[in-house]
């Protein structure tokens, strides 16, 4: 048996990048996850995915509406990441957002975002494996620092 303190360890010890996960509930609110499990799977087609645990109060909610955006966090995008990875229904508050042209919660200052419509779902322990069929890629203007998540802190890529 691994011991989960140590297996946690061990994979904090891996840096990744931060996304916020964001889709509209049945009411046409904005909900989301913090999720830095997070993969490109194929370019033929193209495809990502991304791991929410069964607990999260999103999870369902993703299932259901079956579209959703990922947005890879810039450094600048703490609030954001912190907010979505908090429980409760009023996570984006405070935090800015504007609809897409496919229907999807779009977050201000990512370094992308990418639109996906929801194309095969895996079980993988206690989180699901979602694999996203990517429909719209957006990229800012200016290149944006991205976000690193490193043993329990979020942090700038070094220059």
């Amino acid at each position: 048996m691994i011991e989960p303190g140590i297996y946690k360890e061990v994979m904090a010890s891996f840096p990744s990048g931060v996304t916020v996960v964001t889709t509209l509930d049945a009411a046409g609110d904005i909900v989301g996850i913090t999720a830095s499990a997070f993969s490109a799977l194929s370019i033929d087609p193209a495809l990502v995915l991304f791991c929410p645990n069964y607990e999260s109060d999103t999870y369902p909610v993703l299932r259901e509406r079956k579209r959703f955006a990922i947005h890879l966090l810039s450094a600048d995008q703490q609030m954001e990441a912190y907010a979505f990875a908090s429980k409760g229904k009023d996570k984006a508050k405070a935090i800015e957002w504007h609809l897409s042209e496919l229907g999807n919660p779009l977050l201000k200052n990512a370094t992308a975002i990418i639109e996906c419509e929801l194309w095969r779902e895996y079980e993988g322990g206690d989180h699901a494996i979602i694999v996203g069929a990517v429909k719209n890629l957006i990229l800012p203007e200016k290149a944006i620092t991205p976000m690193l998540y490193h043993r329990g802190k979020l942090g700038a890529l070094p220059a």
